[in-house]
């Protein structure tokens, strides 16, 4: 299993908080294949952790964080999503 971080830059201010509180929602009631995902606005961008089996690099749950973002902030904006991290969890059988 590995906890993913991404960073989404150029979040209007005003939706950021609002966005984040929303996309912690999205993950928690509609896409439970990820798990413990937290959402959160640091004042300048949107930053997703989650822990996932079946994508070593981030790039579904980027695709899943781009459409939440798409979703729950009207209006559009020129942004970008970037991992930040990709680190492997100890295994729980272990």
């Amino acid at each position: 299993m590995e906890r993913i971080v991404l960073a989404c830059h150029g979040v209007p201010p005003a939706a950021g908080a609002e966005a984040a509180a929303d996309i912690t929602a999205e993950f928690r009631d509609h896409r439970q294949w990820q798990k413990n995902v937290v959402c959160s606005w640091d004042g300048a961008r949107l930053i997703l952790q989650a822990d996932t089996e079946c994508d070593p690099k981030g790039l579904a749950l980027t695709d899943e964080f781009s459409d939440c973002i798409c979703a729950y902030i009207s209006g559009g904006f020129d942004g970008e999503i970037t991992v930040q991290s990709v680190t492997s969890l100890p295994d729980a059988a272990a």
